[in-house]
């Protein structure tokens, strides 16, 4: 849930819109109240670009009818919608009573699995309305995890036709509608029409994602879904006993051996569902969840009046519901298939008999387009024609039908639930628009934001070597290489940063947050070694419980002064102190408080902030080191590159090259006077010439001395080349240079591939220097200290050993999947692409654990991947948001997006998110705002 925006209307009807609830992919569900602010209910309404369709408009209708012919039992009754001809006849909306509840997906994350009786009470109820929709000759093609409601006194069905059900709905040029869809069937697979048989499929396969967690099916190849679906027996070897032959036949191949919905109801539940949840049949976690929900949403207040008037849109006019917004698929998988409504005469356009293959279904998402004006509205609203097809959930008005039922089929992409192995839709967080299956979609359950397009790279990190693993962490600390500084580009200003900003987060389906990022809030003390100066930065809030999907409290949120550039780079300083540098002055906060503790000007524009020890930071400024004071920031101590090195007169140096503890390498270069050869006797003396010298040097940052110096190759410039981190070994380190710096004589010794240099630890010569299998010069490369290198290979990830480079495995991605820098954890290796996909292989033999989409927007850089001190939760820092997984078995934990500049007039800010992560917390950058989470 989140706060009203400015378009977002603020009365339907006699209805005073409170907030916006949850999300499908045709419509906006708002909490709203009637003239009895006690009267809850929840409207839902077309969004606006899709309701001036008069193919969308008739369908929204005839599924709303739908719902009125079953209302009773475990359908809300509607109450309202708006009168022909009236102002809000524009846009579609029904009305129906506010009942507290979660989706299926969101109980499922929330509390894992459901117990058997839970399962028996969720299959009946669902089953007892397929029995009254079958009972007409009709298919109800709106299940999914999101369409099915948990509430205290049983289940809920909202979704009542495929429109109800989609994925995705788009307006396209010409008038037509788009509709994606969301589940294959067996029959649909050969091509044939779905029929009742087809919704008990689809019920099989909800009965299995709330026992289990997971969905039948799902495993194997993407690109295999539909040959799986068709022929591959289910596993349920999770399904408890007492289910799984029930379960079995509903997932039969044949619909002609499924068993009727009548005769699920009976044989999960003889006394109906009502009867067998007397009494309470929640598990306590989700009970509770749904009985804060109600609570919070009882204490909600209408926006003030002024504020409607004026279009404004404040957050502090909401209080979070923990609702997950509902576009979220569960346990499904992706397919195309194009539909064209001039199909099927206007005559017969609602058959009941016309029910497309393209409707939802359980495997593949169908996109179904529909020619808004290819059937005339009198023959397809004619409900005297045909009564019962025109208004039942199966049949779609506009004639949808499916063109090339099996080819398409065959060439969707299935994006299944979580499994171990396939990437797919997540079902923990909201799924706002469909987009192909290369590309995961955004998901929007903190903020809605509207995301860049083409959001700037953050530059390249400073690598550093981890240091120890904690000895009781599930996993030990990140790997050889981790990012520690990184540079971000301040944002373009249109006018200066405001001070305030707003965070929306939720407890377990509680109220939205409002934090004020400048404002005074109660402060914690502070360490005994670092004394906090007085300054009206945040301060630590308590954390709050969260509902799966929404991140947790933050624990201070820390807003750089809008009076100076945002930050170029960000490091943690002994889990003490955020260091941050900028072009005016590098300045320091306290990580237990959010407060600025110090500002140093002779540290502006400073590369890198690592760890000297206890007492110093050192910054390696653009022409000298310094070593910061810890408590204050004053300079201790200086070493100018200039003269700071004996034998290297006006040394520059270039960026650094990494660190590992007290380690830091670097190169720098300086000229030198080449002396003209004497010349033979009778010749001119030649002239004397200036050449570049090129080093990489070793040196101790806590000792303050030069270890060892190198001379290397001197780049394109001449100046010395730029080499990133690649790998800290026992014995070695090993690098890259960056191929913009890579002079035309190294472009051509590689052939287009890229070159690795290693060299001694201890004295720094040179051990080897060799390209890498078929590694491109760009492309990400990470090693480990066993003398392996994890690089990405066009769309795949593979292992060599080195320096031989022989092959040890291959990790196949898809087309596009172009794999970014892994991070290295213990036995595991944490994977990431640009389609936005994260996961976990095994290290010694390439073997996926699992992986997961981050539901961002496609394009642009991998994720950049970082593990929490514990190794527990793995954060995904991408262009638009950060997504946090349980690094054992990628369960979706949450996802952040930070809501940005308030003011309409304020500056636009694209930069990148970085994350740090030490101990318990991670700390979140997003240019000049900093969010401190609790982690795993």
């Amino acid at each position: 849930m989140e706060a009203l925006r400015q378009d977002d209307p603020r009365r339907f009807g006699p209805y005073t819109v409170l907030v916006r609830f949850r999300e499908t992919a045709a419509a906006v569900q708002y909490l709203a109240h009637g003239s009895d602010p006690d009267d809850l209910v929840l409207i839902t309404a077309a969004r606006p670009a899709l309701a001036a369709l008069p193919a969308f408009r008739r369908r929204f209708h005839a599924e709303a009818r739908t719902a009125d012919r079953l209302a009773g039992g475990w359908v809300e009754a509607r109450l309202d919608t708006p009168a022909d001809g009236s102002e809000d006849d524009d846009r579609p909306w029904t009305a129906s009573a506010y009942v507290p509840a979660l989706t299926l997906a969101e109980a499922v994350d929330l509390a894992g699995p459901l117990p058997e009786r839970a399962v028996r009470i969720l299959g009946a109820g669902i089953a007892e309305t397929l029995s009254r929709v079958h009972a007409t000759g009709a298919v109800l093609q709106g299940l999914a995890p999101r369409t099915v409601l948990l509430a205290e006194d049983g289940p809920r069905l909202t979704a009542f036709g495929p429109l109800g059900a989609a994925a995705d709905a788009e307006a396209r040029p010409g008038g037509q509608l788009s509709v994606r869809l969301g589940y294959l069937t067996p029959e649909q697979v050969a091509g044939q029409e779905a029929g009742p048989a087809s919704d008990l499929f689809v019920l099989g396969l909800l009965l299995a994602y709330a026992a289990t967690g997971s969905t039948p099916l799902a495993d194997g190849p993407a690109a295999e879904a539909a040959e799986r679906i068709a022929h591959t027996d289910p596993r349920l070897d999770a399904v408890p006993d007492a289910l799984r032959e029930l379960v079995a036949r509903c997932l039969a191949k044949d619909p002609a051996e499924r068993p009727t919905a009548g005769a699920v109801a009976a044989e999960l539940a003889l006394e109906g569902a009502a009867g067998l949840a007397k009494g309470g049949w929640l598990p306590e976690p989700l009970r509770a969840a749904v009985a804060e929900q109600n609570a919070r949403v009882r204490a909600l207040d209408a926006p003030p009046p002024a504020a409607a008037e004026a279009g404004a849109a404040e957050a502090d006019a909401a209080r979070d519901l923990g609702a997950v917004p509902a576009a979220a698929e569960g346990p499904d998988a992706l397919a195309d298939a194009v539909v064209a409504a001039d199909a099927v005469p206007a005559s017969t356009a609602e058959d009941a008999g016309a029910v497309p293959a393209a409707a939802e279904n359980p495997g593949a998402i169908a996109d179904a387009v529909v020619v808004a004006d290819a059937v005339p509205a009198p023959a397809a609203e004619d409900a005297g024609a045909v009564p019962a097809a025109a208004e039942n959930p199966g049949a779609i008005a506009d004639a949808l039908v499916i063109a090339d039922a099996v080819p398409a089929a065959a060439e969707g992409v299935p994006q299944d639930p979580p499994s171990p192995l396939t990437p797919h839709r997540d079902t923990r967080t909201a799924q706002l628009g469909v987009i192909d299956h290369q590309a995961p979609r955004p998901d929007r359950v903190t903020t809605q934001l509207a995301l860049p397009p083409a959001p700037p790279v953050l530059p390249t990190a400073l690598p550093v070597a981890p240091q120890a693993p904690r000895p009781a962490a599930a996993l030990p600390a990140p790997g050889p290489v981790a990012p520690l500084p990184s540079a971000a580009p301040p944002a373009p200003a249109k006018r200066a940063a405001v001070d305030r900003r707003t965070l929306l987060t939720a407890a377990a389906a509680g109220a939205v947050g409002l934090l004020a990022g400048g404002g005074g809030v109660l402060a914690l003390g502070s360490g005994d070694d670092v004394e906090p100066a007085a300054d009206a930065k945040p301060a630590p809030s308590p954390s709050r419980p969260v509902v799966a999907g929404l991140p947790p409290q933050p624990r201070w949120i820390y807003t750089h002064p809008a009076a100076e550039p945002a930050p170029l780079t960000a490091a943690l300083w002994n889990e003490r102190l955020l260091v941050l540098t900028g072009e005016t002055q590098a300045s320091a906060v306290d990580l237990r408080t959010g407060r600025r503790v110090w500002e140093s000007p002779d540290a502006a524009k400073g590369q890198a902030a690592l760890a000297a020890g206890q007492e110093f930071c050192f910054v390696a400024g653009p022409s000298e080191f310094l070593w910061l004071s810890a408590k204050d920031g004053r300079v201790a101590h200086r070493v100018a590159y200039a003269d700071g090195f004996a034998g290297a007169p006006h040394l520059s140096v270039r960026r650094l090259v990494g660190s590992s503890g007290p380690h830091l390498w670097f190169t720098g270069s300086h000229q030198v006077t080449v002396k003209a050869p004497k010349p033979a006797k009778g010749k001119k003396p030649g002239k004397d010439r200036q050449v570049v010298k090129s080093y990489l040097f070793g040196y101790d940052i806590e000792q303050r001395k030069e270890l060892w110096r190198t001379p290397v190759p001197t780049g394109r410039g001449p100046i010395a080349p730029v080499y990133r981190l690649v790998a800290v070994r026992p014995d070695a380190v090993v690098v890259r240079q960056d191929r913009l710096t890579l002079t035309p004589a190294d472009v051509k010794a590689a052939k287009g591939k890229a070159l690795f240099r290693s060299f001694d630890r201890q004295t720094g010569k040179l051990q080897w220097a060799k390209t890498v299998g078929t590694v491109g010069p760009d492309a990400a490369a990470v090693g480990d200290a066993d003398g392996v290198l994890y690089a990405a290979v066009g769309d795949d990830l593979r292992a060599f050993e080195t320096p031989g480079g022989r092959p040890k495995w291959t990790l196949n991605g898809t087309p596009g999947s172009v794999f970014g820098t892994s991070a290295e954890a213990g036995a595991l290796l944490h994977t990431t692409n640009r389609n936005q996909e994260v996961g976990v292989v095994d290290r010694a033999t390439g073997k996926p654990r699992w992986r997961r989409s981050t539901e961002a927007v496609a394009g642009g850089p991998a994720p950049a991947v970082t593990v929490s001190g514990s190794g527990g939760t793995l954060l995904a820092a991408g262009a638009g948001q950060v997504t946090a997984f349980a690094a054992a078995d990628g369960r979706r934990l949450w996802k952040f997006q930070d809501i940005g500049d308030q003011d309409p007039q304020g500056a636009t800010v694209t930069a990148p998110y970085q994350v740090l992560a030490y101990g318990e917390s991670a700390v979140v950058r997003r240019d000049r705002v900093v969010y401190a989470f609790p982690v795993a």
